[in-house]
């Protein structure tokens, strides 16, 4: 089984790394990260930055596909290198995934039109004028689909897809074992939950306002 985890420049690191840590515990499963161009990819703030191992043209039939999103997103939605290559990849999966903003890379390839889909919050609408049902729900399967909403969102849809690719025993170990039992100091981690201060602050900041 090969999974293929695609890098763009500035990705959001969680959006890739969170579910590689989930996925890469599947037996006999190869990951690997990719790009337009092999090498370094950085992320979203610049001071990290993952290996591509492989150019998107090594790279045509995986079994899994991630998608993470992140502010480079944006730039990437008219990418028709890209773009073909989601198409090209999408037709060979099994499953076809994506964290965050990486839907919109989805969803600008053509694959969500009329599915249901998540994303960060703050692009559900953008989801919605490329033609996908929004859905604010963390993890959202349709078909061989299977979307995550912001960031941290995306270890769920890791663990999700481990018990999808093997069992729910081994999903469960996997969990155990990366001892991922969530307890944050603060119940904010949505917009329904968080103080309507915050969500003003985060919406009035969002790069969807210009879009």
């Amino acid at each position: 089984m090969q999974i293929a985890i695609v890098l763009f420049d500035r990705f959001t690191a969680l959006d890739a790394v969170g579910p590689y840590e989930m996925l890469c515990r599947i037996p006999d499963a190869e990951t690997v990260f990719v790009a337009e161009r092999p090498g370094l990819v950085r992320n979203d703030r610049g001071d990290l930055a993952l290996v591509a191992d492989r150019a998107l043209s090594e790279v045509r039939s995986p079994d899994v596909l991630l998608v993470p999103g992140g502010p480079g997103q944006s730039d990437q939605m008219e990418n028709e290198v890209l773009l073909d290559w989601l198409r090209t990849a999408d037709s060979a999966t099994t499953w076809t995934t994506s964290v965050c903003t990486g839907s919109l890379l989805l969803a600008a390839a053509g694959l969500l039109t009329g599915r249901h889909a998540t994303s960060h919050w703050l692009a559900l609408d953008t989801l919605a004028r490329f033609g996908a049902v929004p859905t604010s729900e963390r993890v959202v399967t349709d078909a061989k689909f299977v979307t995550a909403a912001g960031v941290s969102a995306g270890i769920d849809m890791g663990l999700t897809l481990v018990g999808r690719l093997t069992d729910d025993l081994h999903a469960q170990a996997v969990q155990l074992g990366t001892e991922y039992d969530p307890q944050p100091p603060y119940d904010a981690g949505a917009p329904h939950k968080a103080p309507a201060e915050v969500v003003h602050a985060l919406r009035s900041r969002s790069r969807f306002l210009l879009q």
